[in-house]
């Protein structure tokens, strides 16, 4: 799994009151490069009473253990995530279960969309403690749950656990950034959730495939929650010293709601893609029936029909994320499927994706290319689109592997431009009253895109015959074509995108 910018962190979906809630505000861009230090007036920061510094920084003796331990929880979660990747191949065969392979990644985010919603009302009524570390222990329970599963469907239930525990917890976390940190620190603190990405991102897949090859694919799950307990104790005195905040009078239900009946319909077009014949047809009817005016609620007017301006960025948003992810997500399972390469080979594929994602992030970043923001988005969508069609030549068996390697490197990038990019042009387009609501409605998009994406790359597998790969043996496995059909569906998905950066420009008057 690829690392994410601390613009686009996951959050809630939700209105909240807390000085920096998930949604209802957004998070202060990092300084770029000529910006000016901002000038804070003493009396409007209690940390430079007397107008003195104190010397303070997030590593500083006021800070510090509260900083490592959220960078530590943040990387546990990076950790898995790229392990996750690396393990799935030889998880899936192992328990007989390819045709799932690709709910294993889409319930973890089906379930977290409703998780954030859930957190940051929780967030807002009770303060950030309790969605924080009930997050961090059903994280832990799913790990648990995943890494002793005997099927693959108690896999896929596990899955979805740690999708409601990350989910809590990433939303908590930033609440916990806003009532812990002064505003002159927060842009570095939120800057370390995406530096907590890139060690987890190198190390990760060479741990996670050392330990699947050498102790077995559990291990990867079941080695995880004890780590998690020495940043929970090393937060803990900072945590309880909190200040209580604002607190809402009660849970906006109604948002809630809709973001359960969109994980729910999700969940059940999910379930009818299993089996493509006329009785799927029922759970389909009924998760679109749940999905489609719930998703059309969280939305702004105009998303799926691209209407210039600010709709765009929002569909942009799930369109890139989802499609990189819906062949991100196969992979390691083609390379050792077709390719007969190890885990951590195929695992360390991906690595460089995730480093130029965060170069190009870097890029978008420039101030002397802000004029030229839409074709930089429009030019990574067509990276991202050129990188998951050269996948489609490792399946020739005349091309090295290493291609999938130097393919991702360059979609890696396109992402970093387009990715970010949509986050600051969604602020350049939003007023002060509602860059709350559209912050949510990018969330949602990159959450849906995920699901809808991922899904339909599973399907589009087990329909081409991915189902039949065996759980050993490697020339019985060969099944290029169920392969092909999701790199050349993820690329026209994402080649759709770049027509969509034609839009991103408002209407003018």
């Amino acid at each position: 799994m690829t690392p994410r910018d601390p613009h686009d962190a996951d959050a809630a979906v939700t209105d909240s009151a807390a000085p920096l809630p998930p949604q209802a505000a957004p998070v202060p861009p990092e300084p770029q490069d000529g910006d000016l230090d901002p000038v804070v007036d003493p009396a409007l920061d209690p940390d430079l009473e007397g107008g003195g510094d104190t010397g303070d920084t997030v590593l500083g003796r006021r800070y510090r253990a509260l900083t490592l331990g959220i960078v530590t929880v943040v990387s546990l979660i990076a950790f898995e995530a790229s392990a996750v990747n690396t393990a799935m191949p030889v998880a899936a065969r192992a328990l007989h279960g390819v045709e799932l392979y690709a709910y294993a990644f889409s319930a973890y985010f089906t379930a977290s969309l409703f998780a954030m919603a859930l957190s940051g009302e929780w967030c807002d009524r009770k303060g950030p403690l309790a969605p924080l570390f009930t997050g961090i222990a059903a994280f832990a329970a799913g790990l648990l749950v995943a890494g002793s599963a005997q099927q693959m469907w108690m896999f896929v239930g596990g899955r979805a656990v740690q999708g409601i525990g990350g989910g809590l917890v990433i939303v908590a976390l930033y609440v916990v950034v806003g009532r812990a940190y002064p505003q002159r620190l927060q842009p570095a603190v939120l800057a370390s959730f995406s530096a907590a990405w890139v060690l987890p991102v190198i190390v990760g897949p060479l741990a996670a495939g050392t330990v699947t090859e050498q102790v077995g694919w559990r291990w990867v799950f079941l080695a995880i929650p004890v780590l998690v307990l020495p940043p929970l104790a090393v937060m803990l005195p900072a945590l309880r010293a909190l200040p209580p905040g604002e607190r809402s009078a009660g849970m906006n239900r109604r948002r809630i709601l809709l973001a359960l009946a969109v994980a729910a319909g999700a969940g059940l077009l999910q379930y009818a893609g299993q089996d493509l014949d006329w009785l799927s047809l029922v759970p389909a009817a009924a998760g679109l029936a749940l999905l489609v005016p719930c998703v059309l609620r969280l939305l702004p007017e105009g998303t799926f029909r691209a209407a210039r301006g600010l709709p765009s960025v929002i569909l942009l948003r799930g369109v890139a994320a989802g499609s990189f992810l819906g062949a991100e997500s196969f992979v390691p399972l083609m390379l050792v499927t077709q390719r007969d390469l190890s885990a951590t080979a195929a695992g360390l594929s991906l690595t460089g994706g995730g480093l130029t994602w965060a170069l190009g992030s870097y890029t978008q970043s420039r101030p002397r290319l802000e004029p030229h923001r839409e074709r930089l988005m429009g030019l990574g969508m067509l990276l991202i689109a050129v990188s998951i069609a050269a996948v489609l030549l490792a399946l020739i068996d005349s091309v090295p592997a290493w291609i999938v390697a130097v393919a991702w490197v360059i979609g890696g990038y396109g992402m970093g431009l387009a990715i970010s990019s949509a986050s600051v042009l969604l602020l350049k387009l939003s007023g002060p009253e509602d860059a709350g609501s559209n912050s949510a409605s990018l969330q949602v998009s990159d959450a849906l895109g995920n699901i809808t994406l991922v899904g339909l790359s599973g399907v589009l597998f087990v329909s081409f015959g991915g189902g039949d790969i065996a759980a050993t043996g490697s020339t019985a496995s060969h099944q290029p074509a169920a392969f092909g059909a999701v790199y050349v569906a993820m690329a026209t998905v994402a080649l759709m995108g770049a027509w969509v950066t034609t839009r991103l420009r408002p209407v003018t008057t």
